[in-house]
């Protein structure tokens, strides 16, 4: 992905997925294996030998749980950034969960100043449990409470992506209970309008609809941008990540 500020690329972490979002394409095929340390790193590597240019930034949002490969996780983070690895800033690398919520207080006590990201898509037990099964394992009040102990322990701002589902978190009424949840957290939203799948029978939330959200975050007090899709035309969008060979 190219950006103003360089080109950052979305790592996978595992050959399938075990969390089952209802949304997401990476779930449709089942976690086979984690990725080694060295096949995280490769993908950074072969990205920069494609296109000619250095990688500024690296997100591990791809295929699969990075908390759930924790170590090989922790470790490929330590070789990108280190000086005599890719040397990318630790401000320039996120890792994103869906909210193992142990993982989140481990990930507190690490020296590591990378950002981090929690896959929240929802502002109840209700919705979330509906779209993402791990919400029966670790419900919302227990990712928040996790998310307010990294922020003491780290002093770092925590973001929440949010993937706006037509007719089903998408309503005013659901951002003033998304700001209510997270007021006087240091956080803010990522707002991602829903990118298809064809297996999958949910819509992505109208433009004009999804500004509407994102100014009534903004209204009340939570920081919020609306992400601009990119990858849609080739199936590389988030949520439309799927292994084709897995082994």
């Amino acid at each position: 992905m190219r950006h103003d500020y360089g080109n950052s690329v979305c790592v996978t972490s595992q050959v399938g997925c075990n969390i089952g979002c209802t949304f997401c394409a990476s779930g449709l095929h089942k976690k086979k294996r984690d990725l080694t340390t060295g096949e995280m790193v490769q993908q950074v590597l072969s990205v920069q030998d494609i296109i000619g240019e250095r990688i500024s930034h690296v997100v591990i949002m791809g295929i699969g749980e990075p908390f759930d490969n924790y170590d090989e996780t922790m470790r490929f983070i330590d070789i990108i950034n280190d000086p005599h690895g890719l040397e990318i800033g630790a401000r320039h690398i996120t890792v994103s969960t869906s909210g193992i919520v142990p993982k989140i207080y481990a990930f507190a006590k690490e020296p590591r100043q990378v950002n981090l990201a929690i896959s929240l898509h929802a502002p109840n037990d209700d919705i979330r449990s509906s779209i993402m099964k791990i919400n029966n394992v670790y419900p919302i009040y227990d990712v928040i409470q996790a998310a307010k102990h990294y922020v003491q322990e780290t002093n770092r701002r925590v973001t929440f992506e949010y993937i706006l589902l037509q007719g089903i978190n998408d309503e005013l009424w659901h951002a003033d209970e998304l700001s209510d949840l997270l007021r006087g957290l240091n956080c803010y939203v990522n707002l991602i309008r829903y990118n298809p799948v064809d297996e999958f029978s949910y819509e992505g939330t109208e433009e004009d609809k999804a500004r509407a959200f994102h100014h009534r975050l903004m209204d009340r007090g939570i920081t919020a941008t609306l992400r601009h899709e990119k990858g849609g035309d080739i199936d590389a969008a988030c949520g439309q990540l799927r292994s084709k060979n897995l082994n």
